[in-house]
């Protein structure tokens, strides 16, 4: 059976996967570890991603070909808007944190803001989802084996939950289901590229997990 798309993407690029997956910030909260104020910073800069992302996945839908992915995104649009950004709003409220108080300026939150935007503001659609599919399967890989651990800070415990959830998964399995679906008359040329855009966003996800720690 030939491999597909996704497989070939997790194949050639399983070295940086695992590298984000064994990341210090997540080793730190499946250990029950993540310092308080690591964890904050990263709070900060993970909600103005989330807000970037909706930027990302507006571009997404506006490049799609049919009209199920165009509703399947902005169902995705929706959940960033209402769910993700209403979850740092009260996180944020709950902690007493003023994002303004922080340097979002900082280069690894930078680059992965304006690389990641860049991929789906100048590629096309599936390089869009293949950078995403980078973020969200990364995700919710690790958070479906960390939300099975203890975890003690309720807000860390919620933001893990969310990643693990069922319509989370659902997200990370359309992702694959659409690079797949494409991968069947793609030349080895462009199944190429879109996996080297997977290992760039995987990159760029390990120096911004870095980030809060420096």
């Amino acid at each position: 059976m030939a491999e597909t798309l996704s497989e070939q993407i997790l194949r050639e690029n399983a070295q940086v996967l695992d590298a984000m997956l064994g990341h210090r910030f997540v080793e730190d909260i499946k250990a029950n570890r993540l310092d308080r104020h690591v964890f904050e910073r990263y709070l900060v800069f993970e909600g103005a991603f989330v807000d970037t992302a909706i930027s990302i996945f507006a571009f997404a839908a506006a490049k799609a070909d049919t009209i199920a992915q165009k509703r399947w995104l902005i169902a995705v649009l929706d959940a960033l808007a209402n769910q993700q950004i209403a979850y740092f709003e009260k996180t944020f409220a709950a902690r007493g944190i003023d994002p303004h108080d922080f340097n979002l300026s900082v280069p690894e939150v930078a680059a992965f803001r304006e690389g990641m935007l860049a991929i789906a503001r100048d590629g096309g659609f599936l390089d869009t989802v293949s950078a995403m599919f980078a973020a969200e399967w990364m995700y919710w890989t690790w958070s479906k084996e960390a939300a099975t651990l203890e975890i003690s800070d309720p807000l860390l415990k919620e933001w893990i939950e969310l990643h693990a959830d069922a319509d989370f998964a659902a997200q990370a399995l359309w992702l694959k289901a659409e690079l797949d679906q494409a991968g069947h008359q793609m030349s080895e040329a462009e199944r190429s590229r879109l996996s080297s855009i997977f290992g760039q966003a995987q990159a760029l996800e390990i120096d911004f997990h870095d980030a809060p720690y420096l």
